[in-house]
């Protein structure tokens, strides 16, 4: 990946993360609780391409 793909990916990602943020909250006002959990989880799967994708544009710094 170039830089100019890196970026755009993280930024494409940024946004699902907030999306599903959103969604996690409204889940969890209406007691879904296995969603709710199986949403952190995707969560946390998002923030480790996430810290992947800053340390590959690191690289290029």
């Amino acid at each position: 990946m170039n830089k100019r793909q890196i970026e755009s990916a993280i930024a494409e990602l940024k946004m699902d993360y907030i999306s599903l943020q959103g969604d996690v909250e409204k889940l969890e006002s209406t007691g879904h609780a296995d969603s709710v959990h199986k949403a952190e989880q995707r969560l946390a799967a998002m923030e480790e391409k996430l810290a992947e994708l800053n340390k590959q544009l690191a690289e290029f710094d």
